[in-house]
């Protein structure tokens, strides 16, 4: 239970940051608090701190301005301390993640009175590895192949070798970190490959520059701070790795999910698998070219001898059945134009995710094949592992090792994503279960024809449910927009977040009623593409002068078609999405406004959320039409496949509730803080005249209300 000294520890550190930064207490916010202490002060555990209650979840609807960060860092962080957990702050976009690191948390240690220390958690491949940066320092192609792997270059360019001694000079002078993010100017992709490892890749204790390693000096900073601030991507790659790789053991951590709508999504593009046949043929064949350096280099050593004397056989048995794949799949994806389309990206879905059995026939075959390849490229890495270590002898040097792991370990990665995206294919759905999403993509990749086979499940929410819920210590979920249609339910469905837990959707502090929604007469349906690009004209044309505006569209198509219809003196106020980088565009518009002109922005649906223009910067938004997803999408479509044939309503179910969501975010670009004003213009007729209208009404802030019937 949350005992009477904790609760005053929270109660004082609130009190003494509002007194001291004079803030607003706001309702919301202290509700807030209350209820994340309600739920992680009583999680009830073991005589050894593991959790035995399963109500140690709560999901908190918060608007903008209730003042989020402080309410969930000032409740969840003094009782993580103890119960001796770690805090993990895990954003979804860079922006919040240095607001938190940057502001919140030193503004936090400074006037709460609650002593903590926090780093921030990154990825092994965002920062550079000390032994290929002083092989590229010494002008060592420490392996010819292994950048032939990594599409990189095989002779240096002077830019990378200034690039390269730049960097160590200054990781050396202890003058940068190591941390590409921090490095003062871009680095190209294919220069940052040559100087990074992923963990198959890491020799960790193993190598010799481990005491001077940017990663594991990162790591130990971790292992010394209460608080971790991460982004959803990296919790998940933790998780996929079993958990505890890159942060703490999940069971040690009480996770806050900031922007949390977004995690669903998030989780189901770490469990999606490509593969790419064409790609893979030309590894193989560089792989194969590479047998004689590798015999030479490492055949000293039996059981790796043996294993590269295998090699020749795998890769061709490999090579025919990656040609009949190819062929079956260009035969069943085939373009609906025929050969006049033959340039452009086509896409083929198998309905409800069923493979025809001649393909999944190839796919076994597959299955096999590259599970033997994978097994005997992971020997091989293991054996030049060890032969890292002083204590173990193989018969290999460490200097051959050195050489050759990184190339290995980058083949096995390869081979093990090869089979597990043919195991997808593989695998019977199993009965009235959700199945998995199943596609072929047709291509064009440097003028060479490309199959790229794909799969997806079609929900997280078994596999959140099961490795992230059911093994963290606690955890808050928390946004501004959770609900759809008002409720919690589709947010449960996607996140796997069960029953029991805690929902709570907070009171905002904004008085809505400073904002007008307005369904004008010129609202259209928009399955007349034509009258309704008429009357997007017709309205944009009709703004004021001076008016702050953001025009938001679902399709690129229609917003250049409305952009190029404009008269002149309208389109010169029109700052596009796409013609200019959204940075630029932001600037624009506000130098605009400082200015006393009007500016009108044209976004796409990134700028329905995370765009920031409180006050005089934006006034009016303009919803071009209900933001219902794309059809076309093979994830979606599936599970909308699945629905029906259970005798659901996938358009009620899915497609409404997720609508719901984005339109609530797109207008709440309008309100950002407590004075703020203006109108939010629907320009879209279906939300009066379908029977799902009203829902999609009644789920919006009370905005007062003026609707043209």
């Amino acid at each position: 239970m949350l005992d009477t000294a904790l609760k005053s520890e929270i109660q004082d550190a609130y009190r003494r940051v509002v007194d001291t930064l004079e803030l607003t207490p706001r309702y919301g916010q202290r509700m807030m608090i209350a209820e994340i202490a309600r739920t992680l002060g009583n999680i009830e555990s073991d005589g050894e701190g593991r959790r035995t209650s399963d109500t140690h979840v709560c999901v908190l609807e918060a608007g903008t301005g209730t003042g989020k960060t402080l309410a969930y860092l000032i409740a969840a962080l003094p009782i993580a301390k103890a119960r001796g957990k770690r805090l993990i702050i895990s954003t979804a976009t860079v922006a919040l993640q240095e607001q938190v690191l940057n502001q919140d948390l030193p503004s936090l240690a400074s006037h709460s009175g609650i002593a903590f220390r926090y780093a921030l958690a990154k990825g092994r491949g965002r920062y550079v590895c000390v032994a290929r940066l002083d092989q590229a320092l010494e002008g060592i192609e420490p392996n010819p192949t292994l950048s032939l792997f990594e599409q990189s270059l095989q002779t240096q360019s002077s830019d990378f070798t200034v690039i390269a001694s730049d960097m160590a000079q200054a990781y050396g002078q202890g003058e940068w970190e190591g941390d590409r993010d921090n490095w003062p100017e871009a680095i190209d992709d294919a220069h940052w490959r040559r100087l990074t490892v992923d963990h198959r890749q890491c020799t960790g204790r193993r190598c010799g520059h481990f005491g001077a390693c940017a990663f594991f000096r990162s790591r130990r900073e971790l292992e010394n701070a209460d608080v971790i601030v991460a982004n959803h991507d990296l919790v998940l790659a933790d998780l996929a790795l079993g958990g505890g790789a890159i942060l703490p053991d999940p069971a040690d951590c009480i996770f806050v999910f900031d922007e949390g709508h977004h995690l669903p999504e998030k989780a189901l593009s770490h469990f999606a698998h490509r593969f790419a046949v064409h790609g893979c043929l030309r590894w193989l064949k560089t792989l194969k070219s590479s047998l004689t350096d590798l015999h030479q280099a490492l055949a000293i050593q039996p059981t790796v001898s043996r294993l590269l004397v295998s090699l020749p056989e795998l890769i061709h048995n490999l090579e025919p059945a990656l040609g009949d794949v190819f062929s079956m799949g260009h035969q069943l994806a085939e373009r609906p134009n025929g050969l006049a389309d033959e340039e452009a990206t086509h896409q083929s879905r198998f309905e409800k995710g069923q493979v025809p059995d001649a393909l999944r026939e190839q796919a076994q075959q597959l299955l096999v094949m590259f599970a033997s390849l994978s097994r005997c490229l992971e020997s091989i890495s293991d054996i030049l592992r060890e032969s890292l270590d002083p204590d173990k002898q193989t018969g290999l040097d460490r200097e051959q090792a050195e050489t050759w792991l990184p190339l290995v370990a980058l083949l096995h990665g390869r081979a093990l994503e090869a089979h597990a995206l043919w195991q997808a294919f593989s695998e019977q759905d199993v009965a009235n279960e959700a199945p998995s999403a199943r596609w072929i993509t047709l291509s064009r990749v440097a003028g060479e024809p490309e199959v790229e086979f794909s799969a997806s499940p079609v929900s997280a929410a078994h596999t959140l449910a099961k490795h992230l819920w059911g093994r963290c210590h606690g955890a808050v979920v928390t946004s501004a927009t959770l609900t759809a249609l008002g409720r919690f339910e589709r947010l449960q469905e996607r996140a796997g977040l069960a029953n029991r837990y805690r929902y709570q959707a907070l009171p905002s502090p904004f008085d809505y009623a400073n904002a007008v929604l307005r369904v004008p007469k010129e609202a259209t349906d928009p399955g007349d593409r034509e009258a309704h690009e008429r009357a997007i004209v017709t309205f944009v044309s009709q703004l004021a002068d001076k008016e702050a505006a953001l025009v938001l569209f679902s399709s690129r198509a229609q917003l250049r078609a409305v952009d190029k219809a404009l008269p002149a003196s309208v389109k010169e106020r029109v700052l596009a999405q796409d013609a200019l980088p959204k940075r630029e565009l932001i600037e624009r518009h506000r130098a605009a406004v400082d200015r006393g002109e009007g500016s009108i922005i044209f976004g796409l649906a990134s700028f329905a959320e995370g765009i920031d223009l409180p006050g005089d910067y934006l006034t009016h938004v303009v919803i071009t039409r209900l933001p219902f997803a794309v059809p076309d999408d093979p994830v979606g479509a599936t599970l909308a496949e699945w629905i029906e044939s259970q005798g659901g309503n996938a358009f009620m179910r899915i497609s409404v509730p997720d609508a719901s969501i984005k339109l609530v975010q797109a207008c709440g670009r309008l309100i950002r803080k407590e004075s703020d004003r203006g109108t939010i213009t629907l320009l879209d007729k279906r939300v009066i005249t379908r029977r799902y209208g009203q829902a999609l009404l009644d789920a919006l802030p009370p905005f007062r209300r003026e609707i043209s019937r």
